[in-house]
């Protein structure tokens, strides 16, 4: 496991402060208290640039793809019901990013659109992270018809289990392999040939969902969200990403392992 010097977070949610009285409660565990709380809650990857920390939201920023190769986020439901702000689709580059991040020009006239991995949807409840909703580090290259489609069914559905659970969290992001195909002039933006979402909750028992999607046009196909989903095992094979280094081994291993969307799709 990697060690990450994530900066200091600005949003502590009660979903991440309980799965850690969760772990505080684990024989043999390390009291959570005197740990550093974001690197124990934050997914691993050793190649990652940058650990980048928003209001709402926290990344892994890779250069060579110009793009997050995770982004996590905590979604309640007072923040699916709060609806406080418009969307203002004002896209920027992320000034929190050291090395500059991609840029609004990387995507014109490329074909694709400038996908978010956090939704602005889920962001609609304060001025600000509206606003950080639209940083470019948060942007991937999407297939017009599967933002618009498919991946945009899925957030709609990722709201309504926040409604329904109460609160949980989420990690998404682009599976960036070598050999990618790039876009912008400037940047050289990586375009994921595949897309992936684990949705994880506590209640009423630690549990997670994950999904795999093509980055293509699925209207025509029948094809939903449901058929994509996968076990959060397969997704750590497919990124080399670690998505709950935190958790005790056997309790990880017994959630990741494990495809429980027919427990949280009823």
């Amino acid at each position: 496991m990697m060690h990450l010097c994530a900066p200091r977070k600005k949003l502590f949610s009660s979903l991440l402060l309980l799965v850690l009285l969760f772990i505080a409660c684990i024989p043999g565990q390390q009291d959570p208290g005197s740990q550093n709380l974001n690197a124990g809650l934050l997914p691993s990857f050793p190649g990652c640039d940058q650990i980048v920390s928003h209001a709402a939201y926290t990344l892994c920023y890779s250069e060579a793809d110009e793009q997050a190769r995770w982004v996590t986020y905590s979604l309640t439901k007072e923040m699916c019901s709060t609806n406080a702000v418009k969307r203002k689709d004002k896209f920027m580059a992320d000034p929190s990013v050291k090395t500059g991040s991609a840029e609004p020009s990387d995507y014109k006239n490329s074909g694709y659109d400038r996908g978010h991995l956090c939704p602005a949807g889920d962001m609609n409840w304060s001025e600000q992270t509206m606003e950080e909703s639209f940083y470019m580090s948060n942007m991937s290259p999407q297939v017009h018809e599967f933002n618009a489609g498919i991946w945009e069914k899925l957030e709609q559905r990722v709201r309504k289990w926040a409604e329904q659970k109460g609160e949980i969290m989420v990690v998404d992001g682009g599976v960036l392999t070598p050999g990618l195909k790039k876009i912008g002039d400037k940047n050289k933006v990586s375009v994921p040939d595949y897309f992936y979402k684990i949705v994880f909750s506590a209640q009423p028992q630690l549990s997670a969902v994950a999904f795999v999607i093509a980055n293509r046009n699925w209207s025509g196909t029948g094809k939903s969200y449901l058929d994509f989903s996968v076990t959060v095992d397969s997704v750590e094979k497919m990124t080399g990403i670690d998505f709950f280094p935190a958790l005790d081994d056997a309790i990880e291993n017994k959630m990741e392992s494990t495809n429980a969307l027919s427990s949280w799709n009823h």
